[in-house]
């Protein structure tokens, strides 16, 4: 097996935990390296500031769903890196302009985050650094909730569709459990075993270990 070709950099930011990223790749950095940000939360400072630190360049700011605390650092990340694109699935666009639509109204911090770059659907394919990262979407927590995975380096960002043990909430508006389910069946677990998912909460896991013991939903 090659060595991995990615470094991952997780925070976990914000009053609901939420776990931000920064990818790029492993190898000696010249000024500038490309790297991607995964969501932003409340108060990315720490996030912003490695970044720098590490002189990395963003590429995009890539935002698995919209939901408040998924979105609520975007303007932050905007103003550290002005020229950043913003991408995310199609059927959420305009929650990033909506605080009843991202749940930031009935949180009583209305939230909105700068309007989308690019608009992402199933089966696209980006680019970082030579890497190729495919696009998931896998509704259920939210109508346009994506995955990005990168096969060759056995990665995935999940957002909130699939944790250690669980899954994300089907509670919310535009929620629907029968939806996260078939999207955690056909799209999850039909990655490889030695998948390492890394979650917008609580600590990474594998696709092989959900498929063995994760108890809402079985392959």
């Amino acid at each position: 097996m090659t060595d991995p070709k990615l470094e991952i950099q997780g925070f976990e930011l914000g009053p609901w935990g939420t776990n931000c990223y920064v990818v790029a790749p492993a190898d000696a950095r010249p000024s500038h390296t490309p790297c991607w940000i995964i969501d932003a939360s409340f108060e990315p400072q720490a996030m912003i500031e490695y970044i720098k630190d590490e002189g990395l360049s963003p590429e995009a700011l890539i935002l698995t769903h919209a939901h408040i605390d998924h979105i609520a650092g975007a303007f932050d990340i905007r103003r550290a890196f002005p020229n950043v694109p913003i991408l995310i699935h199609e059927l959420e666009e305009r929650w990033l302009l909506d605080p009843e639509l991202n749940l930031s109204a009935n949180a009583g911090i209305p939230v909105t985050a700068p309007q989308a770059t690019r608009l992402l659907n199933d089966g696209d394919t980006l680019d970082l650094a030579g890497t190729s990262w495919r696009v998931l979407h896998v509704p259920g927590h939210s109508p346009g909730s994506i995955a990005l995975s990168c096969e060759r380096e056995l990665t995935l960002f999940g957002g909130d569709a699939l944790f250690a043990g669980s899954i994300g909430r089907t509670d919310f508006p535009g929620c629907s459990f029968e939806e996260l389910e078939r999207s955690i069946r056909i799209k999850l677990y039909t990655l490889p075993d030695q998948t390492v998912v890394y979650p917008g909460h609580g600590p990474p896991t594998s696709i092989g270990r959900e498929k063995r013991s994760n108890p809402f939903v079985r392959p």
